[in-house]
């Protein structure tokens, strides 16, 4: 049944198909998107490789944060020209 699978005049009912589908117009828009994203996918996978890193280890880790001291709430007074009532 499926000796001769893939005949050059299946490709081109196919292709048909999905122009039908999708339409003329949103076929080069999303080549343009796959392209940009494989682009994408490239340089940063060759950023990785020249900072050494591998994909399964996540940023070295900073230097340890110190607490900074929480700001302490002053009742309005007189002498901040707010009237208390």
């Amino acid at each position: 049944m499926l000796r001769n699978g893939l005949e050059p005049w299946h490709l081109l009912i196919l292709a048909i198909v999905v122009i039908m589908l999708f339409g003329s117009k949103k076929l080069p828009d999303s080549a343009r998107a796959l392209g940009q994203s494989l682009r994408i996918l490239k340089s940063e996978t060759k950023a990785m490789k020249e900072d050494g890193a591998t994909p399964g280890t996540g940023p070295a880790p900073a230097e340890p944060l110190t607490p900074r001291p929480a700001p302490v709430a002053h009742p309005a007074g007189p002498e901040d020209g707010v009237r208390v009532s």
